[in-house]
């Protein structure tokens, strides 16, 4: 049986294999598992190799092949294009308020609060992010490093990326992104979408994830990457 992090690194290696051909390098790796270090990438690769799901090609750089994927996905990891976000399912409860982790209410684990900022739009971008409106409670082995914030959802154009009306998307700041991550994009400093993150020759393409919208292509002035999606949130009546 894999780890979640060997689950995660070996579905990030199939699904950018599958977008460019190309394996990720150890540095995207590192970034995309929010590890410290290139040697725990190192350690999960060698993992999986020994458990038969990659093999390493020899003498050729960032040569990776994926044997096979796991008959069973970890809980919270869903194949996704080059992105996996961790899903929270339930009811949200009432707002944490403390900068750190803090016990739950129950006794249950730790979370810590993240603020809520407003509306994105999964659609036609709507007016850009707001102000701080409340906070949220989220599992720390959510999230990483780095600082991070929430967005509600409206609108439906990532649902083929499993992202739903009146979701939650917790997003870690970020000002840059790989081609294939879920961003929120600013456009013209005026309105902010949730997009799948792509480059087109010398322009920026924002791409849904349904097949009812279009791509849009901007020049890369008038795109300002926010923040890139690590997590979701759903609330269940």
């Amino acid at each position: 049986m894999l780890t979640r992090k060997q689950h995660e690194l070996l579905l990030f290696i199939h699904e950018r294999m599958k977008e460019s051909g190309i394996p990720p390098s150890f540095d995207e790796m590192k970034e995309a598992l929010d590890l410290a270090s290139k040697s725990g990438i190192h350690r999960l690769i060698t993992a999986l190799e020994e458990r038969g799901f990659i093999r390493r090609l020899p003498n050729r750089a960032r040569a990776l092949e994926v044997i096979r994927l796991p008959d069973t996905i970890a809980p919270g990891l869903q194949p996704r294009r080059g992105f996996s976000p961790s899903v929270i399912e339930g009811s949200l409860g009432k707002p944490a308020r403390v900068p750190e982790p803090a016990p739950a209410a129950d006794g249950g684990e730790a979370t810590i609060s993240v603020p809520v900022m407003g509306r994105i739009a999964a659609g036609v971008p709507i007016s850009a992010i707001q102000n701080n409106t409340h906070n949220i409670s989220v599992p720390p082995e959510m999230l990483g490093g780095g600082e991070h914030y929430a967005l509600e959802v409206k609108g439906d154009s990532m649902i083929d990326a499993g992202i739903l009306d009146g979701d939650t998307v917790v997003i870690k700041n970020a000002s840059s992104a790989n081609p294939g991550e879920i961003v929120v994009a600013l456009v013209d400093d005026e309105e902010a979408t949730l997009k799948r993150f792509r480059r087109k020759g010398a322009s920026i393409a924002l791409e849904a994830a349904n097949p009812a919208y279009e791509t849009r292509i901007f020049g890369p002035d008038r795109i300002k990457i926010q923040g890139k999606l690590v997590g979701l949130i759903r609330r269940y009546h």
